[in-house]
């Protein structure tokens, strides 16, 4: 027999997801403990929920995979076989389907595009800035600055002057970084920039005074002037997502952390290996972070029942730790484990880094 434990390990499930296959009446285990509900498999159930993996991985519903499964135990390749060649053609007309919205999409896109988007930008920017405090809020955004070729307009970091302050932001989809600098000298409309990351690197090596930064955009050309050096280069040619949209999420529930203590945690606790969700993309550590009544957060091996867990990319939170740069942090874990995680920190609340979180139910 083997535990649930093992099971998932060798079968690519996960807990929770032979806990709802159970529930769901697809894969049964042959015994369940009548004292502690543990569950425990027999060894022919393991090509079983190896299959069970490799269905859901193609996305066939359930009510199919439970014909697929009753088959395969029972030899009726034929039913299998017509099983799997309906799943393929539904498949393909949902193809030929989503590839017939984007396509006017597209169109509209098309028809909504600024004729002047790629011409040479007119937007002018002078502003004075603290130099430390510019630093630090390079430092809290920079690790969540894209890197796919595919998406250039995310390969950098947006520079959002409006009145009296800058924001800049970072994102590569999957986590997001905000932090605010108090600025003084632009008077102007709201002007975004999105700098590329060698650039924003730049820059930071120049910011180690307390003399004030002198950040300046005319056209296609960004300075930045620290003492009596100076860095420049050219912007990115690319619209920056509206994130202002993207932060805008309903209070949840805010637990304060203590940093060293919480680090330790996630770098020592049970992880859960993640395969990759896109094509170029790797296998992800996952923390699965928990909620007790007490305000308390762990880390755990698997997610609850009623929702008071949700999973973390391990290396992702670890870097928005870092970049916080405190002692202590408010977690706000929203009110649905498919809620992004935001790591804030209590002094500052511009400054802010959201995780995407990871599905636990596969």
């Amino acid at each position: 027999m083997r535990s649930i434990g093992e099971m998932a390990r060798d079968s690519g499930l996960g807990v929770s997801a032979l806990r709802f296959y159970d529930r769901a009446g697809v894969l049964v285990p042959a015994w369940v403990d009548p004292v502690s509900g543990y569950r425990w498999y027999a060894p022919e159930q393991l090509d079983e929920a190896r299959l069970l993996a490799r269905l859901r991985r193609a996305g066939m519903p359930l009510a199919d995979i439970r014909l697929v499964l009753a088959g395969w135990t029972g030899a009726d390749t034929d039913l299998v076989r017509k099983l799997l060649q309906a799943h393929v053609r539904r498949l393909e007309m949902g193809l030929a389907e989503t590839c017939s919205e984007f396509s006017t999409l597209r169109a509209l896109l098309d028809h909504r595009e600024n004729p002047m988007t790629s011409s040479p930008r007119t937007g002018t920017v002078r502003l004075s800035l603290p130099a430390p405090e510019l630093a630090t809020a390079l430092d809290a955004v920079r690790f969540a600055a894209g890197q796919d070729p595919e998406l250039p307009m995310l390969g950098g970091v947006l520079f959002d002057v409006e009145g009296d302050a800058l924001h800049v932001v970072a994102t590569d989809r999957y986590r997001m970084a905000v932090a605010r600098v108090d600025a003084v000298g632009h008077d102007e409309p709201r002007e975004q920039v999105v700098v590329p990351a060698p650039l924003v690197d730049a820059m930071r090596a120049l910011l180690g005074d307390d003399e004030p930064a002198r950040f300046a955009v005319e056209a296609d050309r960004v300075t930045l002037e620290a003492g009596k050096r100076e860095v420049s280069g050219e912007r990115l040619a690319h619209d920056f997502p509206d994130y202002r949209r993207l932060v805008q999420l309903p209070a949840g529930r805010r637990i304060v952390v203590d940093v060293p203590a919480f680090r330790q945690a996630l770098e020592t606790g049970p992880v859960r290996v993640t395969e990759a969700s896109e094509p170029g993309r790797t296998a992800r550590d996952v923390s699965v972070l928990a909620t007790t009544d007490d305000r308390t957060v762990t880390v755990c091996g698997d997610g609850d029942e009623d929702g008071n867990s949700v999973g973390v990319d391990r290396g992702f939170l670890l870097d928005a730790l870092a970049a916080a740069d405190r002692d202590r942090l408010v977690l706000e874990f929203g009110a649905a484990p498919t809620a992004p995680l935001a790591i804030r920190r209590a002094d500052d609340e511009g400054t802010f880094s959201l995780l995407m979180p990871v599905r636990l139910d596969h």
